[in-house]
């Protein structure tokens, strides 16, 4: 992984193969001290690991995909929960019929490169778990 601070607002991110998602936008976060900033991104990965939440039984559902796979979209906010950063990105993958899988990212190897946007917010924000969802949610 290499990144760049292009300015005072915008970081961007490449990653290679082998490299985890989730955990390497969770370092550029804390080498950063980002508070709040959205992520936008594409590439490719070989294994992607996503879920849909059970609002009722207040569990995330995993599915895990392994193959190849391009990274049609990747969205989500970086903030912080107790004051440690806190990753919520979503994901999209495209696979080589073209049909697209998609969910809560927890998990996702590069396989050949993924460009990210990490665009800085002013302010920040903290979270909170809510007993109504199970969901760890903006805390106002």
């Amino acid at each position: 992984m290499e990144y760049k601070n292009i300015d005072k607002q915008h970081i961007l991110v490449r990653l290679d193969p082998g490299d985890e998602i989730v955990a390497s936008l969770m370092q550029v976060a804390k080498e950063e001290t980002i508070q709040l900033a959205m992520v936008q991104g594409l590439g490719a990965v070989k294994k992607v690991v996503m879920g849909v939440y059970n609002v009722p039984a207040q569990h995330y559902q995993a599915n895990t995909l392994e193959g190849a796979f391009e990274m049609l979209s990747l969205t989500g906010t970086i903030d912080t929960m107790e004051e440690n950063p806190y990753s919520h990105f979503h994901i999209t993958v495209g696979d080589e019929k073209g049909l697209a899988h998609g969910g809560h990212l927890n998990e996702a190897v590069i396989s050949a490169t993924a460009e990210i946007i990490i665009t800085k917010l002013s302010g920040s924000i903290d979270r909170r778990k809510s007993p109504e969802t199970g969901l760890n949610i903006w805390k106002f």
